[in-house]
């Protein structure tokens, strides 16, 4: 799922730069609202989310990206990105079979910060008998449903 591509910072107004992506994240990693990624720039780890603007998918980032002045307004860059998990292709197949059988709640799971979706993973894993994950699967489907963040 991983993307590896050279593009070119551009400045922002204020102050930090944007990289924008030559290719469009639903066509690589399905369709979502939100694209919360991580990765590198020339080698340097960076986590992010994705912003939409005219119609393109742009990684914004802040002034403390340009301090050194390696990255900065005009420079090439190569970049590696990839979604930040869990995402729904990874999952444990009972819970991705939940979530796809009620499309509110897929659409709200893919929609959270990594945070959010992880913690719902961790409680769902931690589950010690069988029963007790079905339940926490049922009760995070009924959750996600309602548009809630947390249980």
């Amino acid at each position: 799922m991983e993307k590896e591509f050279t593009a070119t910072a551009v400045g922002r107004p204020g102050s930090g730069i944007a990289i924008h992506l030559p290719f469009d994240p639903s066509a690589a990693w399905g369709e979502r609202e939100r694209y919360d990624v991580t990765g590198t720039i020339n080698g340097h780890r960076v986590r992010g989310k994705l912003a939409s603007r005219a119609g393109e998918h742009v990684l914004e980032l802040g002034p403390a990206w340009c301090r050194d002045g390696t990255i900065v307004d005009g420079v090439q860059v190569v970049v590696v990105l990839a979604p930040e998990d869990p995402q729904f292709g990874a999952m444990a197949e009972d819970i991705a079979t939940a979530l796809g059988a009620v499309p509110t709640a897929r659409r709200v799971f893919e929609y959270l910060p990594t945070f959010y979706r992880k913690n719902f993973m961790r409680w769902i894993d931690g589950a010690k008998r069988p029963e007790t994950r079905a339940k926490r699967i049922a009760e995070t489907v009924a959750t996600l449903k309602s548009g809630k963040r947390e249980r």
